[in-house]
Parts: C-alpha cells; sequence; structure tokens
C-alpha cells in the first residue's frame, strides 16, 4: 500500500493514484523527450487537405507502401515500454478530483517535507513513475515533474500524497 498515493482535501472526490498500473496507460509520456519535444501546434483544415492530397497524388502515383508488420510493431512497442522511463500527467487526475471553487494552492507531501505550489501550475505537472523500465522503489513510487521541465534533472522525490488547498 506504500505506492498508493491519495488526492485529498478541497475536493468534491478524494481518489487515490496507483503508479503501478500507470505502464499499461496510454496516456503515458515518454520522460526522455518530453521536456525536449515542442509542443505542437494545431494544423488549420487547409494544410490538412493538402496533407492527405498529396498522400493520394503519390499512391496513385506510387503504388500502396505497406505498413511494418504487426508483429515488428508489437515487438517494438515491448522493447520500448521495457527499457522506457515513463511519466504521466497529473492533469487528468486533478479534474476527477473536481477541486473546489476556492482551492489555490497543491501541497506535495513528501517523506521529508511538504511544497506548497499554485495549483493551476499543478495541472501541467507530470508524474514520473518508471525509470529505465523499472518502477521508481527506492525514491518513489513517484517523482514530481513542473510543467516546464524546469526540475528535470533535480524532481521532487519521495512523494507520499497531495493535498488541495
Amino acid at each position: 500500500m506504500e505506492n498508493i498515493i491519495p488526492i485529498t482535501g478541497k475536493v468534491k472526490f478524494s481518489i487515490t493514484l496507483d503508479p503501478g498500473v500507470w505502464i499499461f496507460d496510454d496516456r503515458k509520456v515518454d520522460l526522455l523527450t518530453y521536456f525536449s519535444e515542442v509542443k505542437k501546434e494545431t494544423q488549420n483544415e487547409e494544410d490538412e487537405i493538402k496533407k492527405i492530397s498529396a498522400y493520394w497524388d503519390r499512391e496513385i502515383q506510387e503504388g500502396a507502401v505497406l505498413p511494418p508488420t504487426l508483429k515488428t510493431e508489437k515487438k517494438y512497442e515491448k522493447e520500448k515500454v521495457i527499457n522506457g522511463t515513463f511519466g504521466m500527467r497529473l492533469e487528468p487526475f486533478l479534474r476527477n478530483a473536481e477541486p473546489l471553487t476556492d482551492a489555490t494552492t497543491l501541497t506535495i507531501v513528501t517523506e521529508h517535507k511538504e511544497i506548497q505550489i499554485p495549483l493551476n501550475q499543478a495541472y501541467e505537472a507530470v508524474l514520473g513513475f518508471s525509470k529505465n523500465g523499472k518502477p521508481l522503489k527506492e525514491d518513489g513510487p513517484v517523482h514530481f515533474y513542473f510543467g516546464d521541465g524546469s526540475n528535470q534533472h533535480e524532481p521532487i522525490t519521495h512523494v507520499r500524497k497531495f493535498i488541495v488547498s
């Protein structure tokens, strides 16, 4: 039970997080690239039409290009999970807890201290839960990363619970 992290306080629903099952969640992010990726701007409809048109023109001229086999793709994904360093955005869990309208702060309770951050900053946060394919047993169960990656190399470790106030 030491791997379960509660979100409590000024929330409509107190919820618990279990980082042990996040490896199977499609929402997980690769922490090795997450903070360095440029946030992609949404394409407008005209760009999308041009892209589709170019694809069909190429297929008519050159013939269809078959994708890699499903077996190869599954092997690649399995390898990625076994060796990957992953995190999960905190935002969907905070939204599910439904902070009350007067809530402004998130307190990160660790084994050693308590750290308070603005609630709107917490929505951008990422919780690291695995490193090189292994769960964070020594200083976990999760590492807390700010959404801007400012503490990417020194995350908040030993997280035990979150309190919305």
